[in-house]
């Protein structure tokens, strides 16, 4: 088996990757977007974190966390995150797969891929250039013409903080670091 090394900082900003099983499309319907906020709710209650911004797409999500100072444990707050929102919603989607054996022998459900892509936020460029990427990742994968009509992302709440103008992205894919539309 793969031994995966993962940085951690305690106190860090992080930029996840978080994807379904088998790229089902079931993360914008009502029943997964209201089991993910309770999810996220509860698990912020005795695992603190702030999400600075986060972008929820049919398949998958991208997010930016901050961890609390002296604590770096962001692996534990997304496997209760996954288990609860598959304990929750996983009768009421309804999908259609098949699980392996291995997830059987795991007691894995199918809603969620078991690994996550993460990387450590190092400086303000980063986070920014990260933020440009989870607001502009809706219209690069063509559900939208323009990040504001994109409704399940934080794009709106940049927009009322002055972050962003309401028209930012209509003139094409923002400035990324090299190989970041790769994830």
């Amino acid at each position: 088996m793969t031994n995966y090394r993962r940085h951690t900082l305690a106190g860090g900003t992080y930029f996840f990757t978080q994807v379904t099983h088998h790229r089902q499309p079931w993360l914008c319907t009502d029943i997964a977007r209201m089991t993910l906020r309770a999810a996220i709710t509860q698990i912020r209650q005795k695992y603190p974190f702030v999400i600075d911004a986060m972008v929820l797409l049919p398949d998958h999500l991208h997010c930016l966390w901050t961890l609390p100072e002296g604590d770096s444990n962001y692996a534990t707050r997304w496997r209760l995150i996954k288990a609860y929102v598959t304990k929750q919603a996983a009768s009421e989607l309804h999908l259609d797969t098949r699980l392996s054996q291995s997830r059987q022998k795991r007691q894995e459900g199918n809603l969620w891929q078991r690994r996550f892509w993460e990387h450590w936020i190092r400086d303000e460029q980063d986070f920014a250039q990260h933020c440009d990427y989870i607001h502009y990742n809706p219209v690069r994968h063509g559900l939208c013409q323009m990040p504001g009509e994109w409704k399940y992302s934080s794009f709106h709440r940049f927009v009322a903080q002055g972050i962003y103008l309401p028209d930012w992205g209509e003139s094409g894919a923002p400035e990324t670091p090299l190989g970041i539309w790769d994830m």
